[in-house]
């Protein structure tokens, strides 16, 4: 039967130690110089270099600076600790309140006089708040401004948060620059009229039997605290307002930590900055260097190849051990190149042996032509002539058999497949090439299954397939010879089986006939094929992600030395 093959171009030995898949890859010691060069210059990771690394440093770091920035404005610590110092100075204001009151209980009615005894008793109590009294007319009759206050540091026990501030206050060396509101020293001088102004808007209230609270803010921008409580007595006509005691605290009570508590979460900040940077520069070498080295392995190749006549392979690093998407990038890179280079090299050695193939009829025709103008005998001429035709019509269909083979990889990418049913295909073949082993004495059998197989696929393709297998199995077979297509379903493929009785495939022959241009065949039929047919169907078959084999047929498989009793090719497909 036909042996036409497909004859893969060998490949060079280079090319066994240039791109492989998986873990056989190594990496040559003599070349790759330019990519080890590269990587020996660049540090654990280029942040000027590499804009990936700037944006995962840079999105790391606004998402943090976005959270801090938040927490600062939102100040809920300050927002505690002013509701805190509201409740205490309510609390000292109605104390001292309650204490004249009882004063005057025990005494008669109160007058508030600057130089009364019980005046003078509360301008003399230890605290921190400055304390204004006022009549019920809403005078100003005393205040301990002027006096020594308590200073906190004398008392027992007493711990002052004394750590420093710095990144604090150099922030608001910053900010006082950038707005120019360097402000007059003088501003923090605690006057009589500045104490004035933050306790008047709540004495009338008092005046009217109500406590009022007010926080507002020096001249210095410093958190003051006005508290204003009713002094009332008893009468006989009820519950009399008599007087308001007023607490305005000292400037900076708050201020000073709020600014503790706020340099403690710059700290914390600045800290989450700098291991924010590292674990970025960490993730950015473990993504932007693996991605620069396989970019610089084709820029490498690229630039080798711009530069020389015969350029060298491009040598994608196998990084599949990781599993990650660099990994699988890796991989499908490596296995791009590995087909890319494949196909190349099958290119090369199809041009090779297409022009070896050429070369056979044409010098049989340079030799036929010089012959013809020597000889003068009719018949030689005549045989000859015979010997040019039969030349130019293996020309021709080396030409025609050259060109479909060139077109197949193409075709079989850009062509859509479609669902169709295998068995119908096979009915109208078999149907049609029954006819021809018939008249040349050849017995012809289909053993087609009733059920319908369907495939995906090219039709036509796997038609030309088994149009081939068919007609090579007529061609070596003889009067009285059979040929016999069955097809079977095994789970989810599908065998398609042509067996005939011709001569069989001999045994140096089995791994060679799927080989481009191979053809074993009878004297009397040499030429009459261009050795493609078996090379395009084994093609064809594995673009349909199936297989196709050839083996003899012989009467026991214990007697692997017996004649064969025929050829038999066989195609699996997926369904």
């Amino acid at each position: 039967m036909s042996v036409s093959s497909h004859v893969e171009g060998s490949r060079k030995d280079a090319k066994d130690t240039t791109v492989v898949l998986g873990d056989d890859w190594v990496a040559p010691k003599t070349s790759d110089v330019d990519l080890r060069e590269k990587r020996s210059r660049r540090k654990f990771i280029a942040v000027n270099r590499s804009p990936l690394a700037q944006k995962i440093i840079t999105f790391n770091l606004v998402a943090i600076i976005l959270m801090v920035a938040g927490i600062l404005y939102l100040n809920p610590f300050r927002d505690s600790l002013v509701t805190q110092r509201e409740i205490a100075m309510v609390t000292e204001a109605a104390l001292i309140a309650d204490m004249l009151e009882a004063t005057a209980g025990s005494d008669g009615p109160l007058v508030l006089r600057a130089d009364d005894e019980a005046v003078l008793a509360v301008l003399d109590i230890p605290l921190l708040e400055n304390v204004f009294l006022y009549d019920a007319g809403g005078d100003l009759v005393a205040s301990t401004l002027g006096r020594k206050r308590l200073d906190p540091t004398s008392l027992a026990g007493y711990a002052r948060d004394t750590r420093p501030t710095v990144i604090s206050d150099f922030l608001n060396k910053v900010w006082t620059a950038m707005t120019f509101s360097g402000g007059s020293k003088n501003l923090d001088v605690r006057t009589e009229e500045d104490d004035i102004v933050h306790i008047s808007p709540l004495v009338n209230g008092a005046l009217k039997n109500q406590i009022g609270v007010d926080t507002g803010f020096s001249k210095s921008g410093s958190t003051v605290f006005a508290v204003a409580a009713p002094i009332s007595v008893k009468t006989d006509n009820g519950v009399e307002t008599v007087g308001v005691v007023g607490l305005v605290s000292a400037e900076g009570e708050i201020d000073e930590l709020v600014r503790v508590e706020r340099e403690q979460i710059l700290q914390v900040f600045i800290i989450a900055i700098l291991v924010s940077i590292g674990l970025s520069l960490v993730l950015a070498s473990t993504i932007a260097n693996p991605l620069a080295d396989l970019a610089a392995a084709a820029e490498v190749g690229r630039d080798k190849n711009s530069r020389k006549v015969s350029p060298g392979r491009v040598r994608i690093p196998d990084l599949s051990g990781r599993p990650d998407e660099i990994g699988r990038l890796s991989s499908a890179l490596r296995g791009m190149v590995s087909a890319l280079y494949d196909r190349i090299d099958a290119n090369e050695q199809f041009a090779a042996d297409v022009a070896h193939e050429i070369k056979n009829p044409l010098a049989s025709l340079r030799s036929a032509v010089g012959s013809l103008r020597m000889v003068k005998k009719e018949e030689h001429r005549t045989k000859l002539l015979d010997v040019i035709e039969h030349d130019v019509r293996r020309l021709d269909r080396l030409v025609s058999d050259i060109s479909n083979a060139s077109r197949l990889d193409s075709e079989l990418v850009k062509e859509e497949e479609e669902e169709f049913n295998l068995l119908t295909m096979l009915t109208n073949l078999t149907e049609f090439l029954g006819q021809d082993a018939q008249e040349k004495g050849v017995d012809f059998i289909a053993d087609l299954p009733d059920e319908p197989i369907i495939v995906a696929g090219l039709e036509a393709r796997l038609a030309q397939v088994f149009v081939n297998l068919i007609t090579n199995a007529i061609s070596f077979c003889e009067d009285g010879d059979a040929i016999r297509v069955w097809v079977r379903k095994r789970d989810s493929r599908v065998l398609i089986v042509v067996e005939d009785t011709g001569p069989g495939i001999p045994d140096q022959a089995l791994s060679k006939i799927f080989k481009r241009f191979y053809s074993e065949r009878p004297e009397g039929q040499f030429g009459n094929n261009s050795g493609l047919g078996l090379a395009i169907s084994k093609q064809i078959v594995e673009a349909h992600g199936g297989v196709i084999w050839a083996e003899n047929i012989r009467p026991t498989d214990a007697d692997v030395t017996s004649e064969p009793l025929g050829a038999r090719f066989v195609v699996g497909l997926p369904v």
